[in-house]
């Protein structure tokens, strides 16, 4: 039997996280219900899985003693809330009046007691100082996905013979069979049968000629041809693999691929690419398929108001949106603007665009209750989202609308995310076969930046 001592992170994070740990004890400090409650009154992701974990626990209240413990499981499991150990020893030095300190003091009264205990918690720090005492300390990874190596990229290089190739090469309605396909297994050095999810981009290479080549797509019975690779939306043409499969998905209708998920690093032309072809979607187009471009971003205000900025929720999103007008002033052909007149023609056009409401910037906590119709919905810098606005996000479409989750899960600047546990490889990782999400992963050899930007890419 294994005791687990529960960080507030952890909840606030996750407020479910307490039936995640089947036969087990789990413990809840006193000082965590009290860091609970001062964050209920927000009106943000944090106050609503506080107020959550508020409701489970009280739901419980009528189950038994909770100082006690109550069951909370079918396998056993108890919830047990904390209030001894007030007078085991600590470390003098340390400040007696501190939350994660009392934590700690709850782990180590419980390990003098012979249990088995395990801290969990999302805090490195606080698991560090765990060790210090020579208790057991763990993340809670329950909502993790594998590491960045092992998640899914939506694109895989598989092997046919030249054969196969030249006759899907003949013509656009010739398909190709999976089980004519076959991937490398680099722990033997063998070609194997090619395991294929949904939807998953294809380079296939010759057995025979590592030159002769097709791309394609797994439609979930055969390997189909790609339909926009030849199309330039907006001006803009593929340059690279990466970037013909993200048009791929991009340029299909929201009733085909209504969510589209791309991750990469910087320079990967990501936003660039989602921008660009979202206006030719809702401009170009005729009729247009989308009535508005939203764009939002998770880290305008991901645990916080948007701040006391003066002005409206506009005026305060814009200094966050920098990098959306960089992008689009690219698109408005910057690179053959050499007077200061056509300069200044850009940048009114850039700025139509917003006047005029064809591109909209909202703050990402402001979507819960939508349901929004015919949209062209961009989710930048996504990696600093939760999994809980994940979903949230991604569950707000109505007709007609088609959501971009976008980000570089290497870039975290949420204090309790990584690389495992962000929304957007959340996200990707459980709509990883659907027939109605399109991903992409692309690589540092395809960023279309300066020499620099992708030598640091790959260096930094």
């Amino acid at each position: 039997m294994k005791y687990y001592v529960l960080d507030t992170n952890v909840l606030l994070h996750s407020p479910n996280a307490l039936f995640a740990f089947d036969e087990h004890f789990v413990i809840l400090p006193e000082v965590v219900l009290e860091e609970l409650d001062r964050f209920k009154s927000e009106s943000t992701d944090r106050g609503a899985n506080s107020r959550q974990v508020s409701r489970i626990i009280d739901s419980l209240l009528g189950t038994g003693n909770l100082l006690e413990g109550v069951p909370i499981n079918d396998y056993g499991g108890v919830l047990k809330i904390e209030t001894n150990h007030l007078n085991t020893r600590m470390p003098e030095h340390w400040d007696h009046a501190k939350a994660d300190n009392r934590i700690l003091q709850v782990c180590k009264g419980l390990s003098e007691s012979e249990l088995n205990v395990i801290l969990v918690s999302r805090d490195t720090n606080l698991r560090v100082k765990a060790t210090i005492l020579n208790i057991q300390a763990e993340d809670f990874r329950n909502d993790k996905v594998p590491t960045v190596d092992e998640q899914y990229s939506g694109r895989a290089i598989v092997y046919a013979p030249s054969h196969t190739i030249d006759y899907f090469h003949l013509d656009v309605s010739h398909c190709i069979s999976p089980s004519s396909l076959y991937s490398f297994d680099p722990c033997t050095s063998a070609l194997r049968p090619a395991e294929l999810s949904t939807n998953q981009f294809l380079l296939i290479r010759s057995t025979d000629n590592d030159k002769h080549t097709a791309l394609g797509r797994f439609d979930g019975r055969n390997i189909v041809h790609l339909r926009y690779h030849k199309h330039s939306p907006f001006g803009i043409a593929p340059r690279n693999i990466g970037q013909i499969f993200m048009q791929e998905c991009l340029m299909m209708s929201a009733t085909e691929a209504p969510l589209v998920i791309i991750k990469g690093p910087a320079g990967t032309a990501k936003t660039f690419y989602s921008l660009a072809i979202g206006l030719h979607k809702s401009m170009e187009c005729r009729p247009s398929d989308y009535h508005h471009i939203l764009i939002c971003r998770p880290n305008v205000p991901m645990d916080e108001d948007i701040g006391f900025l003066p002005g409206s929720e506009v005026e305060k999103v814009s200094p966050f949106m920098r990098g959306i007008r960089d992008n689009l002033f690219t698109l408005m052909n910057s690179n053959t603007i050499e007077s200061s007149k056509e300069l200044a023609q850009a940048e009114d056009t850039v700025q139509m665009l917003f006047d005029k409401r064809i591109i909209q910037t909202e703050a990402l906590a402001f979507q819960r209750g939508r349901s929004l119709q015919n949209y062209w919905m961009i989710l930048d810098e996504m990696q600093n989202s939760t999994p809980r606005q994940a979903k949230g996000v991604i569950t707000r479409p109505g007709l007609g609308t088609k959501i971009i989750l976008i980000g570089d899960p290497a870039q975290i600047d949420h204090p309790y995310l990584d690389s495992r546990s962000n929304g957007l490889v959340y996200a990707s990782e459980k709509m990883r076969g659907s027939k109605l999400c399109f991903q992409i992963t692309l690589q540092h050899d395809e960023c279309e930046r300066s020499p620099l930007a992708a030598e640091a890419a790959v260096r930094l």
